[in-house]
């Protein structure tokens, strides 16, 4: 489960405030207030007018000495003038702190003036974002250079004079969820959720990007009832979310409410077409899991044998055969519950492979779940299919191997389990595979399991689309490995709507 917004973005810097910006005006002079809001005492008035007079002077000295006037006289005000309940003085407080770029005096001083003159909110909040832009944006260029301590530290600044916004939250957030801090996380997903609220016709994808992530980043820590909430009150909104209802399912499984979770998989399941692969595999596996452990037989027969003692009508032979009937019950009700559970693997395995055929875990898995199943007429092509794109895998070629023998062709079976355990030069395993929108990257081990060292061999990597046609491929040398060694590699290639990998010998 992954936030729906990439963590590796670069963000944009913001230009100024939507609408009519204070910065603009105050460029071209004195920007008066856009709410009812008068001085009220020749104290305040006389700041009004330093004010005014610094912002419209064109000389640096005179600026100054302005600004610390209005300083003098608004302190005068609110302490010896005994104006600490008039708004207007807090208010233009605020304007000198904002004029002086003093982030905590201007809070300060806002939130002051808000309490007492709550019709200035909007105005006061256009105050606090000229301030909150430049340090967003010394945010915003610290994070596209990877420079996350510095980044942190600016957004949290800028969150504390102005929080009207979702993308300062939602940077903060990104920044502590790509460091595993679950709560920071989760609690700035959350702020952002709520500042996008405010107007959610403008933010209504930054709404539904954190009200989801806040779930994913629960869930990825295994906070299973927290992220069961999250998701649950996401899906209230946005009903039909195929991931989210993933991550309900996932809970669900996790904290043993399989009733639940199989519910929730079936309506996944019911809407195959609108879910991505990965979401079906994901549900794939989390079915497969979730079918019901195999029954104690060996408890459930001593307790039979105990109780039937005490008829001594019974003789040896009618007491194994009824407790043996009462062990084969326990088997048939298991097996047959589980069955129906892997079938609904299965189906999200296929429905998955369907629009991306190529991806070797999934084809592994749904070949695991056929045999499982018994199923003799899927498993030997699932099989086959799964050996083409992982040919020198041990576990690929041992499946084969059972799809052989569920077929009743013991040369076959012979002939692939040699092929694994024997015949088989080298293992090799891909550990990573990075898929992106114009590009993949992959990472492999070859391991020598003989007790001699293996011979030099060339693997060809071919990246695929979601049709198995290939995009790009690459060749990678392997050297000679030592008895019991391994040897690692990556490539990568350039091509966009690569989904998948195969690859050959040679």
């Amino acid at each position: 489960m992954t936030v729906k917004q990439a963590l590796g973005i670069t963000l944009a810097v913001l230009v100024g405030a939507s609408g009519a910006s204070p910065v603009a005006a105050q460029a071209r002079g004195w920007v008066v207030p856009k709410c009812d809001i008068k001085p009220g005492h020749y104290l305040v008035n006389s700041g009004v007018l330093y004010l005014k007079n610094a912002s419209e002077t064109r000389f640096e000295d005179q600026k100054q000495k302005d600004l610390r006037d209005a300083l003098r006289v608004l302190t005068q005000a609110l302490t010896s003038g005994g104006q600490d309940e008039n708004p207007a003085a807090w208010y233009y407080l605020g304007r000198y702190y904002q004029m002086v770029t003093d982030l905590s005096g201007a809070d300060s001083a806002f939130t002051r003036a808000l309490a007492l003159a709550p019709t200035c909110k909007d105005d006061i909040g256009s105050w606090r974002r000229v301030l909150w832009t430049p340090v967003f944006n010394k945010g915003v260029q610290a994070f596209n250079a990877g420079q996350t301590d510095t980044a942190i530290v600016a957004f949290r600044l800028a969150n504390v004079i102005y929080s009207g916004e979702p993308g300062g939250h939602n940077a903060l957030a990104n920044l502590y969820a790509n460091q595993g801090q679950v709560d920071s996380a989760a609690r700035y997903y959350g702020l952002a959720a709520q500042a996008a609220a405010a107007d959610p016709v403008k933010y209504a994808k930054e709404r539904r990007e954190a009200l989801f992530n806040r779930g994913a980043v629960l869930h990825q820590a295994h906070r299973w009832n927290d992220a069961l909430a999250v998701f649950q009150e996401y899906l209230a909104a946005y009903p039909g979310d195929a991931q989210a209802m993933a991550g309900v399912a996932s809970a669900h499984a996790a904290t043993g409410n399989t009733d639940s979770a199989t519910a929730m998989y079936v309506k996944i399941l019911d809407r195959a077409d609108s879910v991505t692969p990965e979401q079906l595999f994901h549900a794939g596996v989390a079915v497969f899991n979730g079918a019901p452990p195999q029954p104690d037989t060996a408890t459930a027969g001593t307790s039979c044998r105990g109780v039937a003692r005490r008829d001594r009508t019974l003789t040896p032979r009618r007491l194994a055969a009824r407790c043996d009937s009462v062990v084969r019950a326990m088997i048939h009700e298991h097996d047959a519950a589980a069955a129906g559970t892997y079938r609904m693997a299965a189906r999200a395995f296929e429905a998955g492979l369907g629009r991306n055929p190529g991806y070797r875990d999934a084809l592994f898995n749904l070949t695991n779940t056929y045999l499982v199943l018994q199923d003799t007429a899927n498993m030997l092509p699932a099989a086959q299919r799964l050996v083409a794109v992982d040919p020198m895998g041990r576990g690929s070629l041992r499946l084969l191997a059972a799809a052989w023998q569920l077929r009743g062709k013991p040369d076959s079976t012979l002939k692939y389990l040699a092929a694994g355990d024997s015949l088989l030069p080298v293992e090799v395993s891909i550990t990573r595979f990075g898929p992106e929108e114009q590009n993949a990257s992959l990472n492999g081990l070859v391991t020598n399991f003989h007790d001699k060292p293996s011979e030099p061999l060339q693997l060809t990597i071919e990246f695929l689309d979601a049709k198995g046609e290939v995009v790009a491929s690459q060749t990678v040398d392997i050297a000679a490995i030592e008895p019991g060694g391994s040897q690692g590699f990556q490539t990568s290639a350039i091509g966009a709507g690569i989904v998948s990998w195969r690859y050959k010998k040679g």
